[in-house]
């Protein structure tokens, strides 16, 4: 049975192949000093919150409330707050994976949550306003069920498309093709680590979901035969053969993150792999031998038994185990886990002595010519006229309907010199009155 609110109806604008190169930056910080000579950030107005206008790039849940977070906490819009990020948890949790789409549904999100209706619409249009959502379809009084070709009446309901405004690429140092709603992220894929199993994981933490790379790491591990004799006797006299025992003893010196193999990092290692044999189910499909052996780094890197445990439960988490996929080789998707720790701390290293060794952008000599340049600028240019914080179609949308007086009494109470701005002074006189009447009518007075 249709509701009253319509299914998606997806746009796909057309847009330029023109690469853009942001420099790789994830911290606050960089983004904004970044500013400068990256795109500034500037509320969206009018018609570029619509999908066919908008500078955003679209997203699916899962990443747009990551960005959202984002763009709250760097504080690029004065009233987005805590509210704002619980109404936007609410459309993500309702979005389509696919396309990024979801239904406004007012009625059911102030139920929900227990916001005014006038609270949720405001820190909607604050979600806009920062180019992380763009309208699909809006809602009208039309008959959707009478297009559709049944009886009955349901209004046309109003559809949001999740997008990422370029600010946060920026910051974050994606590379972008495209431009507008239909740009796209590419993921640099050379030197990551191999898949340890063939079946599919949903893995939210990694870049599974993102277009795949332009570039491929092609891998060699051919092992070339040389030599050859004709005897045993000169085959063992010249190079005796190593037996399989001693090849697999050799070969087992080093642990999986090339740490040198120890008698205690053994024996804790053992520790450890029946600890992890007894505490998580799911790496009991591997033998005891083989969690032995990928234990051995946490034995040498003298990890206590919680760590280990933790650590497992902790991939196998982000893998979804137990859930909709078991690995069948446990060990080697822990391998890797340990793999992927280890480049991240050698990276977190590696920032960390750049960051030591590196000048304050202040003290550079580019800094100190910009800070010329802006000084020159703001001492000869004239000042730029201030933009209104509305425009004079949303103030004549927000004065056309007088019977939302009470929404107008609750702006006020919250912000009065907004609520004017708005609405006007003869409406907000107007809902002033209404609410005198009602508040005389429930005390008698």
């Amino acid at each position: 049975m249709p509701a009253r609110t319509p299914s998606c109806q997806p746009h796909a604008p057309e847009s330029s192949d023109s690469r853009q190169k942001s420099p790789t930056s994830g911290t606050l910080r960089v983004a904004a000093t970044a500013q400068s000579t990256g795109p500034r950030y500037a509320p969206v107005r009018g018609a570029e919150q619509e999908v066919t206008r908008t500078r955003s790039r679209r997203s699916g849940p899962r990443k747009w409330l990551r960005a959202v977070h984002w763009l709250i906490a760097a504080g690029l819009h004065r009233k987005a707050n805590a509210t704002t990020v619980r109404i936007a948890e609410d459309l993500a949790a309702r979005m389509d994976y696919t396309t990024g789409h979801v239904r406004y549904c007012l009625d059911e999100i102030v139920a929900r949550t227990g916001i005014s209706r006038a609270t949720v619409k405001r820190h909607v249009s604050y979600l806009r306003e920062l180019g992380a959502l763009a309208w699909v379809q809006h809602g009208t009084r039309a008959n959707i069920r009478r297009a559709m070709g049944l009886k009955g009446y349901a209004a046309t309901a109003t559809v949001y498309a999740a997008v990422i405004p370029p600010v946060y690429d920026y910051a974050m140092g994606h590379t972008i093709i495209g431009a507008g709603y239909t740009a796209r992220i590419v993921i640099d894929q050379r030197g990551t680590t191999k898949p340890v199993d063939n079946s599919p994981v949903d893995n939210s933490s990694s870049q599974g979901l993102e277009p795949p790379s332009l570039t491929w790491v092609k891998e060699v591990g051919q092992v070339e035969v040389v030599g050859g004799v004709t005897t045993t006797a000169k085959r063992q006299r010249n190079k005796p053969t190593p037996s399989k025992s001693t090849s697999k003893s050799r070969r087992k010196r080093a642990t999986i993150l090339g740490a040198t193999v120890t008698a205690a990092g053994m024996q804790l290692g053992d520790k450890l792999a029946r600890a992890l044999r007894r505490r998580v189910p799911w790496v009991r499909r591997a033998s005891h031998n083989e969690l032995r052996w990928v234990c051995a780094d946490m034995g040498e890197q003298r990890w206590t038994e919680d760590q280990a445990v933790r650590f497992v439960v902790e991939t196998g988490f982000a893998h979804r185990v137990d859930f909709t996929w078991h690995p069948a080789s446990p060990h080697r998707l822990i391998a890797a886990a340990l793999r992927a720790d280890d480049e991240r701390r050698q990276q977190l290293r590696q920032y960390e002595e750049d960051l030591a060794n590196s000048v304050s952008w202040e003290e550079s000599t580019a800094g100190k010519e910009f800070a010329a340049r802006a000084s020159l600028a703001a001492l000869f240019a004239a000042a730029e006229p201030e933009k209104p914080r509305y425009t004079d179609e949303d103030k004549l949308r927000a004065r056309m309907n007088w019977n939302n007086w009470p929404d107008v009494i609750e702006h006020y109470d919250e912000d009065p010199d907004d609520a004017l701005d708005l609405y006007g002074e003869a409406l907000v006189s107007y809902a002033i009155r209404q609410q005198a009447r009602r508040d005389a009518r429930l005390t008698g007075v």
